[in-house]
């Protein structure tokens, strides 16, 4: 049986007060919080075997290394990726998608088209606009509804045998839409075009299978998942990590160096250069582990409760807009909103002094509050920790901002 306070108790931060009031934590989207399992992990290492990986004989290097390794094959694992060599740690989702993208930069050619969705985050645009500018190849764009859904019929259109990449994320950061990225892969193959899935807003919500979605990338970031910030993956399958080009030059990436020629380190090794944050990577299977010791199947219906609920007692509010799938079953657990004729900051501004934690402005997705025509929007988003006096207290804050801002 799921016990949310029971769960609550392995995260420190929620005993805290805020301005003198229990923290009310709805910001998940932006990060998670993390649990005094994964915080345990992080102080063993530093306390206990704290060395550089891959490198030395000593006793330290060989247990960091060790530890190191098994947590690949730990999110290996989670992410049903054949290969444990195919899991890419990385700084995360952002550096993922950039070591893609860098690496098509010698793949594409003028007039090639690269295809990504109007629901995205400015990390899976830019990097893809860069590449663009670089190579000449052409970026199009599937268009959204009104219902903060993809029109797949607009995406079917732009297909063609010039199509060379498609990209797009599991579920909007900014909306909470759950695209059908099944459809979007499998469709995208039949052209010959390569998937890039960005599963940051996913991951913490559900256990993607890299292999059952046929995906060639897919990327994500710990701190979503309870782990730390400053780690993440990259998915790829070996066939494309082995085309791709090294990212970064340096060591550890390398098999040998003379200055002459230089030849690189097989994978994960090739796109590994530096010393990572080896603490990182050990901490984000310790969070890995925890999520999966929770259960998704308790973690989505526990998420799907309090956005039922949050969602109905939001719309009580009169003067509240709410964007994004109004049929929840397509939504994560994220409630994005304005409140008529207010500025969403104003509303952030005031129910931080009660306590609560939301995002508020446009969430690193423009494109989406320029097709809505506003500035941005207030973003509660919940977590398997949260619970429903929370959203009353959330609510209840809401309305109170409201009234002094009318």
């Amino acid at each position: 049986m799921f016990d949310v306070q029971k769960v609550r108790a392995d995260f420190p931060i929620l005993k805290q007060e805020v301005n003198g009031k229990p923290l009310v934590y709805f910001d998940n989207g932006a990060t998670s919080q993390t649990p005094q399992q994964v915080i345990d992990t992080i102080v063993d290492y530093y306390s206990r075997y704290n060395a550089n990986i891959h490198r030395g004989v000593h006793t330290l290097s060989q247990l960091a290394t060790d530890a190191y390794e098994i947590a690949r094959t730990k999110i290996q694992y989670h992410f049903n990726a054949k290969h444990s060599y195919e899991i890419i740690l990385t700084s995360g989702t952002t550096e993922s998608i950039n070591l893609v993208a860098n690496g098509f930069a010698s793949i594409l050619q003028k007039g090639d088209e690269i295809i990504v969705s109007a629901l995205e985050h400015h990390s899976n645009i830019v990097p893809w606009q860069m590449l663009c500018e670089h190579t000449g190849a052409v970026l199009k764009v599937i268009p959204m509804s009104m219902e903060g859904e993809l029109l797949m019929e607009a995406y079917d259109a732009l297909l063609s045998n010039k199509t060379k990449l498609v990209f797009c994320n599991h579920i909007s950061n900014a909306l909470g839409t759950i695209n059908p990225i099944e459809s979007i892969i499998k469709k995208a193959h039949e052209v010959g075009a390569a998937v890039l899935i960005d599963g940051a807003q996913a991951c913490p919500h559900l256990k993607p299978d890299v292999q059952a979605l046929n995906v060639d990338f897919y990327v994500a970031s710990a701190h979503k998942m309870c782990g730390p910030t400053g780690v993440g993956m990259l998915y790829g399958k070996e066939e494309w990590l082995r085309k791709l080009p090294p990212y970064k030059g340096g060591g550890e990436m390398i098999a040998t160096v003379s200055f002459e020629k230089t030849t690189y380190a097989d994978l994960p090794h090739k796109f590994e250069a530096g010393t990572p944050n080896i603490c990182g990577g050990i901490a984000f299977g310790a969070a890995v582990d925890y999520m999966n010791h929770i259960g998704f199947d308790a973690i989505a219906k526990q998420e799907q409760e309090l956005l039922e609920y949050g969602t109905q007692k939001l719309q009580e509010i009169e003067g509240v807009t709410i964007y994004g799938p109004s049929d929840l079953t397509k939504k994560a657990s994220v409630i994005s909103f304005n409140v008529e004729g207010i500025h969403p900051y104003d509303i952030g501004t005031i129910i931080d002094k009660l306590g609560i934690a939301v995002r508020t402005g446009h969430h690193c997705a423009q494109p989406i509050m320029d097709f809505f025509k506003i500035p941005g929007t207030i973003r509660a988003s919940f977590a398997f920790y949260n619970t429903k006096e929370e959203i009353d207290i959330f609510v209840e804050a809401v309305k109170k901002a409201k009234t002094m801002l009318s």
